[in-house]
């Protein structure tokens, strides 16, 4: 079946979307109806004025699965399939031209050979100013200067037109030339041609978008994409030969070949001076180095005269405002459908950025869903969710304490001369109490979402049975408010994270460490829950049941109670939600099993599907207890808030 939904995700996405649009308009306007017509006699703050409202319920749920499907590219996907790949290939452009564009102020606002130019000179700077401060002979200064000097001459040289010599001039022109060609190319509809058999066979085989642990197939699949493809191509040669052009121009390599001898011999002249200040020494290298890094940048020969890339820098915005033209609608299709990021083109292959990338679509998740739901799939050979037939005996052995056996009367059979061993009554209890005896089978309830909701249940159960009668005696004893209340109070504040190495570390990495971590958690909320609702009884109320000749169990059983019920329900409520935190931690730091482990091994691989289908089973569990506990309250104390 969903396979069959897959095979027709863009229709049923799409048509899901606009459904779901169209459901929070009529909500909004079928609310703002109610409110204009709606009759209600209850006063502002009355708790009947938040019953209802099953509409809102309705927006609020589509408003989400908006979010979630427009910023995952769903809606994109399902509107457009071949957008991807054809935003794959423009991808390929842009990297391609990266490069050389990078050299030009069309995007950091400067040109690099400015930028060079800026630190060079603040760097020579720095170096000059260090020349007062370093101790040196007057030789030593005289020297360092001069190099310092001359290495300002060369830079200059760099910048200066007249020295650039024509065949750098010529390369320059030639990449213009080549450029503008490509331009013309990309406008021309019949490039490149009709496509080879290569190319057909490709795309034949890219797998749809988000189908691959790639997800963007890579090859290209249509006319527009074929262009951009071809165009990348031959753009990559155009900025491997323009990375290669450098401005050595005869008068800057006379004058490097003297920095060299100049440094060389500073460098000397510094090593035979004497000294015993090893700080100052070592300060004077530095000095040197510094120099010499300078040199080696400079002698790189990428600054040029301000006004020589101009025409390659022309011809690039030519390029580019052409590669936009031939977009097209897809530009627009990409800015109003994709938002939060980009489609990026690699060297092999092209990826999602942004929200596309970290939030996967709700179809995919649906299907990863699907898969390790699969009981003979599941997740690291473990189903999620499944039931496994065990004997009854076992369950007998967990329910019935092995010493049951040895209160029987008499002693366990020992064998005979000939081996042969006769059961008792005393051996046939123990049998039954190990589950060692042969019994029909029963299904039970097996996975990781087991695992962990046996978890939470047991850590649940522990605290709440420990932790509401301690609450209570400390809401009403002086003796037990002051001996716990420091205990309690001492390890509440820590983050339950904050114990679960040295727990564990106790426990191992079993469900015992990880159902005391729990317990440790549900009992202090429980502890402070139960309290704050024995404290917080009327004290007329308890005037009154004394008036009436109630005893002190009375009290506790008809009044105190009672009005305890709804802070301790409350209370529950929060420790089911924070234990669901906790136990996700403690199976990612120590399990083998669990939504926690499945989390965690999903986050090592950058599994971000199963990370979210994690995500929303918890969210769903959640809400699930949350839903149970709110019928519980409203069925078993209806007194809530009435007084």
């Amino acid at each position: 079946m969903f396979e069959f939904l897959f095979e027709y995700r863009g229709f049923i996405v799409g048509t899901i979307f606009i459904a779901l649009i169209a459901t929070v308009i009529w909500a909004i306007l079928y609310g703002r109806n109610l409110i204009r017509t709606e009759k209600s006699d209850a006063v502002f703050g009355n708790p009947e004025r938040a019953l209802g409202g099953w509409h809102w319920v309705m927006t609020g749920v589509s408003a989400i699965l908006i979010v979630w499907i427009y910023f995952s590219w769903d809606a994109a996907r399902a509107f457009n399939p071949k957008a991807a790949n054809e935003l794959c290939q423009v991808g390929k452009l842009s990297s391609a031209i990266n490069p050389i564009r990078s050299t030009f102020p069309l995007d950091d606002g400067f040109l690099k050979g400015t930028s060079l130019l800026v630190r060079e000179n603040k760097q020579l700077n720095e170096l000059a100013d260090q020349v007062e401060r370093l101790g040196f002979s007057d030789a030593e200064k005289s020297q360092a200067k001069e190099t310092i000097d001359l290495m300002r001459k060369a830079i200059i040289g760099m910048t200066s037109p007249e020295y650039l010599d024509s065949a750098t001039d010529a390369k320059f022109k030639e990449i213009v030339s080549r450029i503008d060609g490509l331009t013309a190319k990309l406008a021309d509809q019949n490039y490149p041609g009709d496509p080879t058999a290569e190319q057909i066979a490709a795309a034949e085989k890219n797998p749809r978008w988000g189908d691959s642990g790639n997800e963007i197939p890579a090859a290209p699949a249509s006319p527009r994409g074929y262009k951009f493809d071809a165009a990348a191509k031959e753009m990559k040669t155009i900025t491997s030969d323009f990375s290669k052009i450098r401005n050595n121009n005869s008068n800057f390599l006379a004058q490097v070949e003297k920095l060299k001898g100049q440094i060389a011999s500073l460098d000397t002249l510094v090593k035979a001076s004497p000294g015993t200040d090893e700080l100052l020494i070592a300060n004077r290298a530095d000095f040197v180095k510094g120099l010499t890094r300078v040199l080696r940048r400079v002698d790189d020969g990428n600054i040029f005269p301000p006004d020589a890339l101009n025409n390659i820098q022309n011809a690039l915005v030519k390029l580019d405002n052409e590669q936009k033209s031939q977009q097209g609608g897809l530009r627009y299709y990409d800015i109003l459908m994709m938002p939060g990021g980009e489609i990026r083109a690699g060297s092999s292959s092209c990826s999602e950025q942004g929200s596309g990338r970290w939030l996967p679509k709700p179809s995919d998740t649906l299907r990863t869903f699907a898969r390790i739901s699969n009981p003979e799939i599941g997740y690291k050979g473990y189903p999620l969710l499944w039931y496994k037939m065990k004997p009854f005996g076992e369950m007998v052995d967990f329910i019935i304490p092995d010493f049951i056996a040895s209160l029987v009367p008499g002693d366990y059979p020992r064998h005979d001369t000939n081996g042969i061993v006769t059961p008792n009554f005393k051996s046939k209890v123990r049998d039954f109490a190990t589950g060692n005896f042969e019994s029909f089978k029963v299904p039970m309830p097996s996975g990781h979402v087991w695992d962990s909701l046996l978890r939470v249940l047991a850590g649940l159960f522990f605290g709440i049975i420990l932790g509401v009668p301690l609450g209570l005696f400390m809401g009403l004893s002086r003796f037990s408010k002051g001996f716990f209340d420091p205990l309690i109070e001492l390890y509440r504040p820590v983050p339950p994270l904050a114990w679960a190495p040295l727990i564990l570390t106790i426990f191992g990495i079993g469900d015992d460490g990880k159902i005391f971590l729990l317990f440790m958690v549900a009992f202090a909320i429980m502890v402070i829950s139960a309290r704050t609702g024995a404290t917080g009884t009327h004290l007329s109320k308890i005037h009154a049941a004394h008036s009436l000749g109630a005893t002190n169990r009375q009290i506790l059983r008809k009044v105190i109670l009672p009005n305890s019920l709804p802070e301790i329900l409350t209370g529950i409520r929060i420790a089911i939600g924070v234990c669901w935190g906790t136990l996700v931690a403690a199976e990612m730091l120590a399990g083998t099993t669990g939504i926690g482990f499945v989390e965690n091994v999903a986050r090592k691989q950058s599994d971000y599907e199963i990370i979210w289908t994690t995500i929303i089973i918890l969210g769903l569990l959640g809400l699930l207890f949350d839903l149970m506990m709110r019928w519980v309250i409203d069925k078993f104390i209806p007194w809530r808030g009435k007084g």
